[in-house]
């Protein structure tokens, strides 16, 4: 495999080892070697290194001195604790998006919406395009909020909400379909102007994912696997 611009390498090298990361093809406590790393993608072992600083950044693997890139461990007080952030992250993006948007900006985001509730009901849809197509409707609120500070936050915890999100919808289709209700009442509540019922709509649906992605950590103590430090 080769990878070329118009990305920046390290860039792409680093959303190449973060989808395994989210996926779990790559493990908590999985050691991450960066002459391997160079040699597999054929790439130089300074652009790895560079990738390998974005991922710590993004919250996705830990950087210990003498000892090399370690997948970051999934434990419970970690996952509350990106929770509680992520929450107020969006909550206040949400907020902001119903205070400022014009009246040319919600059917936009209103289509959207729908697009994304007819892909991820189909039988064919893929758990990386439930995923994607939800951090999409977040994306779209950006320019409307126009806060490069909270985008800059929001889209470096997205790989970390991005594989709790995995392992949240690998556990049950079911969950999918959870997800479906999620923006089927944000459509709604947007559309209706609700403010409250936008921000009660987030706040439900994160503290539900909160709770599946607990119950899967305690089925599968592999994920909570402190690194040596």
């Amino acid at each position: 495999m080769r990878f070329q611009a118009p990305e920046s390498l390290s860039e792409q090298i680093a959303q190449h080892l973060g989808q395994q990361i989210i996926t779990g093809t790559m493990r908590p406590g999985e050691r991450i070697q960066e002459l391997k790393v160079a040699g597999d993608l054929d790439v130089s072992r300074g652009s790895v290194r560079e990738a390998l600083l974005i991922l710590e950044r993004r919250h996705l693997i830990q950087i210990f001195p003498r000892k090399g890139a370690v997948v970051s461990a999934l434990t419970p007080d970690l996952v509350n604790n990106l929770y509680d952030i992520y929450i107020q992250l969006l909550l206040m993006l949400a907020d902001k998006f119903m205070e400022q948007r014009g009246n040319s900006d919600l059917e936009p985001l209103l289509q959207a919406v729908r697009d994304l509730r007819r892909r991820i009901t189909a039988a064919d849809a893929s758990i990386e395009e439930v995923i994607e197509g939800g951090m999409g409707i977040m994306r779209k609120c950006y320019p409307i909020v126009n806060n490069p500070y909270l985008e800059e936050t929001l889209e470096n915890f997205r790989p970390a909400i991005s594989r709790t999100y995995y392992l949240v919808l690998e556990r049950s289709r079911e969950e999918t379909l959870v997800t479906d209700e999620f923006f089927a009442r944000i459509g709604d509540r947007v559309g209706a102007d609700d403010r409250q019922g936008v921000t009660a709509a987030i706040r439900d649906f994160g503290e539900h994912q909160r709770r599946v992605a607990l119950d899967a950590l305690e089925k599968d103590e592999s994920l909570s696997l402190e690194t040596a430090n």
